[in-house]
Parts: structure tokens; C-alpha cells; sequence
């Protein structure tokens, strides 16, 4: 742990089978920390935190330092969910050196709806007045949206011993999604939310209900930033669906004039096209779903392994869509060879699946 990480926690984790653990977390942090391996131990490195494993016969140490306490406690938050979704069904235990109080979450705090409006006939913007800008100063771009049920006062969630949230229950249960923060204005103390709207019957979607009904003055809880954010890239490929398209836009507009960006998204048709404005070199394509040819299952997909084949050496690959979708782009991606630090690839949503389950 270097000097800039002053402020340290320890814990023990005992998954059934400690290496195949191991290799989990460094299969999934390689895309989003610097990742440091040997035959015991493993280093997780970013410009939050330092976490560190070692490996022993029936637990893995884990050792996490930060530079101020909030940062120690949602790296705690962080890390615990990851075990316990990596561990499954599986028994597992995780016990820290200093148990996580039950306390809100240090980076939860309240936010007010000022107004939503149309982007597109199928992209409401919602805008909130969070009570501390400061998080989303030159921060990460991803937040937690925590939306009370009914007319009752809102109960926000607290911290279990482990580090994980434990979440309100019965009528006192929370809407949680995660959204891209579009756009920040520190003068005003506003930031905005781009929600798609899903246009196929049948679909449940309480996220894009919230963005259409909510009314100016709704009290809301959010969590974060965290994650994501424009890759350090001379160039740069991005490729996703509507519910990529704000962080996609947003990055692209945040990017240098030295920056080459190539982005492929995939909309219904031409009224979802957005205008993005860059200094960055860009060039956009946009596929319309409702004019691909019968038969073809993922027009995103293909046109993005086209890309892939004529981008040069070194390119940043950033993609994020449907669930299926993501996993035969990045099995495309690891088929190359291409290098797991050069490349992001997230699922935001399942075809067929309520966000809840």
C-alpha cells in the first residue's frame, strides 16, 4: 500500500474453491482496475483504491486501503457485492477486520426533480438538484437510482456488517436502477438522467415509468458516481443500443481533438438519432432496427465485428447492449486476441428478463 492510501481495512473471505474465486475477480477487474497477478496473490489498482488478495489454503485475505474513509467504506460496499454474486448459491462467508456500521451507504444522499423533457419520441431526460454536487465534479459517470414506492416517506438503505446494502423491504421497498449521468451543470447544481422509454408491449418497465410520471419536486436517493468514464485512448470504438447511447454520447463529448472515435448505434429508426458534438475526430453510424433484413438477429453485433476487423492495432473497443448481444461481441473480441486492457463490454439488460430478478 503506498503513502497516498492512508486509510486501510482487512478481511477474510472463505468461498468453497479459493482459486476459482480468484480467478473470477481478475477475469472481471481486469476491465476496470489495473490488475496485478501471481500464483498467490492479485492487486486491483485504480484511482480510488488498492485491493489486494492473497490466496490461503481455505480464505482469501483480502486487504483494501483508500485515501479517506468514504472511499474505504463504498470500495467495502463494492467489493462485498462482488464476492457474495461470484460465490452464487454457493456457501460463503466474509468477515472484516472492522465491521461495516449500519449506517447509509457514504455515497447515498438525496436528490430533488426539477424537470424531465423529450430527447428523442423514446428518450425522456430527467434532471435533479442532488443535495452535494461535488461527487459528480470531474467523477466517475454511473450512479445508483433509488425511487420511493407510493406516498410514503422513503426509508434508504443501510450497511449490513459484511460491507453489503441491505435494502428496504415490504412497502418500504426501493425502484433501483442504474443510469448513465448525461450531462452535469455545476452552476446550476443539476445533473441529468437520459431514460429510454421500451416501446414492445408487455414489457415491464418500472425505470421508464418513473422517468415519465415523476413530478417536479419528487424526492429520490441516489448512489454513486462510480465506474466508467472516457478510456485513456488515442482511438477509440464505440458500439451500443439506446441504453448505451447516453454514456456513449457523453464520452464522445468529453473527448480531446486528439482523439479518433468510430461509434456504431443501434436505434429503432431515424427519429432516435441524437445530435453529439465533439472536438474530438468522430464518426458516427446509426442502425436502424426497424429496417434490418428478416432473419438477421443482431445487426449490432455484425456491424461491430466488421469494425473490429478494419480498426488499427491498439484501438479502444468500448461496447454495451443486450445481454447476448455483449457475449458474442466480447467472444469475438477474445477470439482476436485482442488486449483485455483495451476493452470494455457490459451487459444492460436481458432480453426476456424483469430488471428486478
Amino acid at each position: 500500500m503506498n503513502a497516498s492510501h492512508s486509510f486501510e481495512l482487512s478481511g477474510i473471505a472463505r468461498p468453497v474453491n479459493v482459486e476459482v474465486m480468484l480467478d473470477e475477480i481478475c477475469e472481471h477487474f481486469v476491465e476496470h482496475a489495473e490488475v496485478s497477478r501471481t500464483e498467490d496473490k492479485a492487486v486491483f489498482t485504480s484511482s480510488h483504491a488498492m485491493i489486494e488478495l492473497l490466496t490461503k489454503r481455505d480464505h482469501l485475505e483480502i486487504r483494501i486501503a483508500c485515501g479517506s474513509d468514504e472511499e474505504l467504506e463504498s470500495t467495502r460496499t463494492m467489493f462485498a457485492e462482488h464476492l457474495y454474486y461470484f460465490a452464487g448459491e454457493e456457501p460463503f462467508s466474509l468477515d472484516w477486520s472492522k465491521p461495516a456500521p449500519k449506517v447509509k451507504p457514504a455515497n447515498l444522499q438525496e436528490a430533488v426533480v426539477i424537470s424531465t423533457s423529450e430527447v428523442t419520441p423514446r428518450m425522456l431526460r430527467v434532471t435533479l438538484a442532488p443535495e452535494d454536487m461535488t461527487p459528480f465534479i470531474d467523477g466517475d459517470i454511473h450512479v445508483r437510482l433509488l425511487v420511493p414506492q407510493g406516498a410514503r416517506p422513503p426509508v434508504w438503505p443501510t450497511l449490513r456488517a459484511d460491507g453489503r446494502i441491505d435494502w428496504p423491504k415490504g412497502e418500504d421497498k426501493l425502484l433501483v436502477r442504474v443510469y448513465t449521468i448525461r450531462s452535469v451543470d455545476e452552476d446550476k447544481g443539476q445533473i441529468t438522467l437520459d431514460i429510454f422509454q421500451h416501446p414492445a408491449k408487455g414489457i415491464i418497465t418500472p425505470g421508464a415509468d418513473f422517468a415519465r410520471d415523476t413530478l417536479p419536486g419528487t424526492r429520490v436517493g441516489i448512489m454513486g458516481p462510480g465506474g466508467g468514464g472516457l478510456p485513456q485512448a488515442d482511438r477509440i470504438l464505440f458500439a451500443g443500443d439506446e441504453t448505451a447511447l447516453p454514456a456513449i454520447a457523453r464520452m464522445i463529448e468529453e473527448a480531446s481533438p486528439e482523439t479518433e472515435i468510430k461509434a456504431i448505434i443501434e436505434v429503432e429508426d431515424e427519429a432516435e438519432e441524437q445530435p453529439i458534438s465533439s472536438k474530438a475526430r468522430i464518426s458516427i453510424e446509426w442502425l436502424h432496427r426497424s429496417s434490418r433484413s428478416e432473419g438477421t438477429t443482431s445487426l449490432l453485433a455484425e456491424r461491430t465485428k466488421a469494425a473490429i476487423d478494419n480498426m488499427e492495432a491498439g484501438t479502444f473497443v468500448w461496447f454495451a447492449a443486450e445481454k447476448s448481444v455483449m457475449r458474442n461481441v466480447k467472444a469475438y473480441l477474445a477470439a482476436r486476441g485482442h488486449d483485455r486492457k483495451r476493452q470494455y463490454a457490459a451487459w444492460y439488460w436481458e432480453e426476456g428478463k424483469h430488471a428486478d430478478d
